[in-house]
């Protein structure tokens, strides 16, 4: 398993690609390596589809997404709406982040209309503390000094605040939305929430907002405890 940078973990394949793909392109254009672990395909959502096959087109497209963006794709086993907010899913999740040693994760922030985003959000903490402290004792040493931050996502805005901004130029947004495309969901191939433009719609307003320069940016949630920090100097 390849290290990585920056590992975004979503309930859904696809679901840190399009909350948070400009940010990963833009990380990726600087230099720092991505990886997005999927704990679901997401396979139930297809109006014609079954759901294996359409979990094979899922982690297709997931492989084909991510190389787009530079990055590696990985999958944990669980079915789409039957993510359990367990001690093994918390694990699961620790295992790979002693594997892929990142210094940041991307995640589903909890306050959500879908249970599988709940799950994927609630679990993040536990699995960061357990991959941190080596009384754990799993497969891999242990791996500590991650960041977590919580994508703003449609639909996960239930006291979401976006708390940091991260500026986003015209060639992130392009290899962004070319990424996502890798997906049949966004690309519109059934009538369905029109994804694309709903979050460039976000990225110009967040960037108006925060006055960025080039006038685009996604944000990032922090967690109370994330706001507690101590620092040397100002």
């Amino acid at each position: 398993m390849k290290t990585a940078h920056i590992l975004a973990v979503g309930a859904h394949c696809g679901d840190m690609e399009i909350s948070a793909g400009m940010i990963v392109a833009r990380m990726a254009r600087l230099g720092k390596t991505t990886a997005f672990l999927h704990l679901t395909p997401g396979e139930k959502g297809h109006p014609t589809l079954d759901p294996e096959k359409y979990a094979e087109q899922k982690r297709s497209e997931a492989v084909a997404s991510a190389e787009a963006f530079g990055g590696t794709a990985l999958f944990l086993p669980h079915k789409d709406g039957e993510l359990p907010d367990s001690e093994d899913v918390k694990f699961q999740i620790a295992d790979v982040i002693r594997a892929v040693k990142p210094k940041v994760i991307l995640a589903h922030w909890t306050g959500s209309m879908h249970k599988d985003h709940t799950a994927a959000g609630k679990v993040i903490p536990d699995a960061v503390f357990y991959a941190a402290i080596k009384g754990f004792v799993r497969e891999l040493p242990a791996h500590g000094g991650v960041t977590t931050y919580y994508t703003e996502n449609w639909e996960d805005p239930l006291d979401f605040r976006p708390d940091l901004a991260v500026e986003v130029d015209l060639p992130d947004i392009e290899r962004w939305e070319s990424a996502c495309r890798e997906y049949g969901l966004f690309r519109g191939e059934w009538p369905t929430f029109a994804y694309i433009d709903y979050y460039k719609a976000l990225a110009r307003v967040r960037g108006l907002e925060r006055g960025c320069s080039t006038g685009y940016a996604q944000c990032l949630g922090i967690t109370e405890w994330g706001r507690r920090k101590r620092i040397v100097e100002i």
